[in-house]
């Protein structure tokens, strides 16, 4: 008997069997005629009476369908009549039919590939290949429904007492507020005004990641692929983005060649249009890295999710929260899907230009970003902190950690080399320690922080 009748076999006779591939099984992917029609009958069955056929029942529906002729409807007979109630061990069966779906699944979708890259199929492009390659390899027969507080409670304590695989920053306070480094599945958010450092943040962790030997993919809506590697040069390199084009050829190859040696990892960068780009253009990027590269991102990032477009509005006129909100909400869902930690930018409203103590309410567009994002953090710059050559965080929200703790804090800038650098923590004790107090005495002693020459003075107030 082939596998084929072996599965019609066990669709009849077996419930368990049928409650567990039923979900996952496909009229197409069975060969013969007789077969998917005999499927297909057993598939309404199931789904309308919420139990298994008899073997006259099915025979009693194919003969009133209106697609057969007499050949077509003894050959179904003739089929039914070899089905046996001899039912095969449920492991081995499982088993054996989940890879009997995958071979089937994986060999219709080349044959669809090929059809598209033929020109036949005219509702799709090349470009919906890798989705369906990829829908097709993900084929399985997923056996989790859901948690079970007390049974799964061995489970859950071991997963308190895991250690979760994290991306740590080079920048001391970042690592404390996110209890040691971004977590996989995450959306994080820079709030900056225009020129404040939003890229030059994401440039300066790119560059971490890639040290670490991290798979970096960079993606910009903003700057040409080219000014996004020339930053991040800058700070690889250790030379002044001013001078980049000074440097000899000889002597920039072999500081690349230095560099790569210190790495396992990639970084790419790729650029699309403003305002042209939505997730579904970034999920067939990172389709088409692992097919034509072998690269898999371990951390992405997104320059910026407000220029960025949505894949559910598209050519839709809504209003700025909702489409925000939407891009958001689709960006949280990418890192999900692709299991990596996503960190974009969002610019400040005209309000919190500028100002010394930026908020929540100062996002621009959309307060639905913040409520979607994990992590959000504002970049504050004065003229006396550039005076210091630093810059100051101050956290808006933080799944990771107690939001109170570490407030905000600074870190030293170097704007020619595009570099984050940490600062002495004894000379921001008093705003980092502001955390603890109320809002009032914060955006006091920011006031009265912002209103000093150098950190060393407030420990003597």
């Amino acid at each position: 008997m082939s596998l084929e009748l072996t599965i019609l076999s066990n669709l009849i006779n077996s419930e368990k069997y049928v409650r567990k591939v039923l979900p996952f099984l496909k009229m197409d992917y069975f060969q013969e005629r007789s077969h998917k029609i005999i499927f297909l009958e057993i598939h309404e069955y199931v789904n309308q009476y919420d139990s298994l056929p008899s073997l006259n029942a099915i025979a009693i529906e194919c003969q009133e369908r209106t697609d057969l002729n007499e050949d077509q409807f003894k050959e179904i007979l003739e089929v039914l009549n070899v089905l046996s109630d001899d039912t095969a061990d449920y492991d081995w069966l499982i088993d054996t039919t989940e890879k009997w779906c995958q071979e089937r699944a994986i060999y219709l979708s080349l044959m669809e590939s090929v059809k598209i890259a033929d020109g036949q199929d005219t509702k799709r492009d090349k470009g919906a290949i890798p989705s369906i390659l990829s829908e097709a390899l993900g084929v399985s027969f997923d056996q989790h429904v859901g948690h079970d507080y007390v049974l799964d409670a061995e489970q859950r304590y071991e997963f308190y007492h895991r250690k979760e695989a994290k991306i740590p920053f080079d920048l001391d306070f970042f690592n404390k507020i996110t209890k040691g480094g971004l977590p996989n599945k995450t959306l994080n958010i820079a709030l900056a005004g225009t020129g404040v450092g939003k890229s030059l943040f994401m440039c300066h962790v790119a560059a971490s990641a890639l040290l670490q030997g991290k798979n970096v993919l960079y993606i910009t809506l903003e700057m040409a692929e080219e000014k996004i590697a020339e930053r991040i040069d800058a700070n690889l390199l250790n030379i002044p983005i001013q001078k980049l084009t000074d440097l000899p050829k000889v002597m920039f190859d072999k500081k690349i060649k230095t560099l790569s040696k210190k790495t396992q990892g990639k970084l790419i960068i790729k650029e699309y249009p403003t305002a042209s780009a939505h997730v579904g253009h970034f999920k067939s990027l990172v389709s088409d890295l692992a097919l034509k590269r072998s690269i898999k991102p371990d951390i992405i990032f997104v320059d910026y999710l407000n220029i960025c477009a949505s894949q559910r509005y598209k050519g839709s006129i809504v209003n700025s929260y909702t489409y925000v909100k939407a891009i958001a909400e689709e960006l949280r869902g990418f890192a999900c899907e692709c299991n990596v930690p996503i960190i974009s930018a969002t610019q400040t409203t005209r309000a919190g230009y500028g100002s010394s103590d930026v908020d929540l309410t100062d996002t621009s567009e959309s307060f639905g970003l913040p409520a979607t994002a994990d992590l959000m953090f504002a970049l504050i710059s004065t003229e006396e902190l550039e005076g210091m050559n630093q810059i100051m965080v101050k956290q808006l929200k933080n799944r990771y950690n107690d939001l109170s703790r570490n407030k905000r804090f600074c870190v030293g800038i170097d704007r020619s080399k595009m570099k984050l650098y940490d600062v002495e923590e004894s000379a921001q004790k008093d705003l980092v320690d502001s955390g603890q107090g109320s809002e009032e005495q914060q955006i006091d002693l920011v006031k009265k922080f912002t209103a000093k020459k150098t950190f060393q003075d407030l420990k003597y107030d």
